[in-house]
């Protein structure tokens, strides 16, 4: 099924950031608050902060993992007396340049037969937990990392092959405002926030607290949707209170009770956050997607959402479970079972995404076609193509 005849638009994808993506245009003051590379000629570690950040353990990404090789992992299919160890295969070669470059990564997508794609951060989704106790260092150090993304791959609305998500915290609500409207000011199609609760001093907030309807008042009239990319979202605080660790180590040997524990909570939350506490029933133009956090929360989240508004209808000037599929998109794991999914936010709303060239992603991107066996061919389009564009605010008869 991966011969489509049309181009596909692929709404996860990501780049491997260089040492300086942090540190290139930081305000000289943030330069010990922020972001720092340190290498002692063999090895190069992050620190954030006061302490080393092992979110991504080689920042260099020198060498890095083969795009798609924990595919069967990921699936839980591995071979009985396979170790899981060994499917992780290490490019041979030096970091391709597709991976860093924009030129060179516009080739590849086009040759995959692709036409958009969405360009997410890995070194940067980690960022934002790691400085959360420091709001002004949080600021500068995302404001800088905007302005080497706009440098490096660029916000221009007039070349969609590559869409890239500036990364906006709504740590400081005012510096938040300010933020989207320099992104926006440079083209941006999508902004990137993290699926968290919102850190402050003193207090969290939730991302429905009115002090951030600024922001999403300013991203509704401009038509552009927010995404919710999976990252570190702090709640391995909660693994932690179980004796678990309760920070993020990419590859690390994990304790599975922290997987049960944690899993998919945060989107199932920041969902939650944005719906029971009001922000599309005041921003009703407002769209926003989550991805590469899974699907099995909509359900969940679903019957919640239905048991509250009938306890405390007051509660909720629209039914929240409707809100839930007039504004939310979702980019499920390729493996889950996508028809329970459609069946439950309905067919529109599901987004095609790879995580390419991410190891736990696709090695080929329209192989996702082939777990779409359930659907018919215009159900596959919307998957792989129109839902994006509806997404984004394209009409689809203009578009196709």
């Amino acid at each position: 099924m991966g011969n489509l005849s049309y181009q596909a638009i692929d709404v996860d994808n990501h780049y491997y950031e260089p040492l300086d993506a942090f540190t290139r245009h930081l305000d000289r003051k943030f330069r010990r608050r922020g972001v720092q590379m340190y290498s002692d000629g063999r090895h190069t570690q992050a620190i954030i902060g006061d302490r080393v950040n092992r979110f991504i353990p080689n920042p260099t990404f020198d060498p890095i993992i083969v795009p798609g090789c924990l595919d069967s992992l990921f699936r839980g299919e591995i071979p009985k007396g396979v170790d899981p160890a060994s499917l992780m295969q290490v490019e041979k070669l030096e970091l391709r340049p597709e991976y860093q470059n924009r030129d060179a990564r516009v080739a590849v997508v086009e040759g995959q037969g692709i036409e958009t794609v969405f360009m997410f951060p890995t070194f940067g989704c980690g960022v934002e937990e790691a400085l959360k106790d420091d709001v002004e260092a949080t600021m500068a150090s995302l404001h800088a990392f905007n302005r080497w993304l706009d440098e490096d791959w660029g916000f221009d609305r007039d070349d969609h092959r590559i869409l890239t998500a500036p990364m906006i915290s709504l740590a400081d609500p005012q510096r938040a405002v300010e933020e989207v409207d320099f992104v926006l000011d440079r083209g941006a199609r999508l902004v990137h926030v993290r699926p968290a609760p919102v850190p402050g001093v003193g207090k969290n907030r939730s991302l429905g607290h009115p002090s951030h309807d600024a922001v999403w008042s300013r991203l509704a009239e401009a038509n552009v949707p927010v995404a919710f990319h999976l990252g570190d979202s702090g709640y391995l605080k909660i693994a932690a209170m179980w004796g678990g660790k309760d920070t993020f180590e990419a590859f690390a040997e994990p304790d599975p009770l922290d997987k049960i524990l944690v899993d998919d909570r945060a989107i199932h939350d920041t969902m939650a956050s944005l719906i029971v506490h009001g922000v599309f029933d005041r921003h009703p133009k407002l769209r926003v997607a989550s991805i590469e956090n899974g699907s099995e929360w909509v359900h969940r989240l679903a019957k919640r959402l239905k048991k509250t508004a009938n306890q405390q209808p007051r509660w909720f000037p629209n039914d929240p479970v409707d809100t839930l599929r007039n504004h939310v998109w979702v980019s499920p794991y390729y493996e889950e079972d996508l028809t329970v999914l459609a069946e439950k936010i309905g067919v529109e709303r599901i987004l095609f995404g790879s995580d390419w060239p991410h190891g736990e992603g696709l090695e080929s991107p329209l192989s996702f076609t082939d777990e779409l066996a359930g659907f018919g061919d215009d159900e596959v389009r919307k998957i792989m193509r129109d839902n994006a564009l509806d997404l984004l605010g394209v009409k689809v008869a203009l578009a196709a």
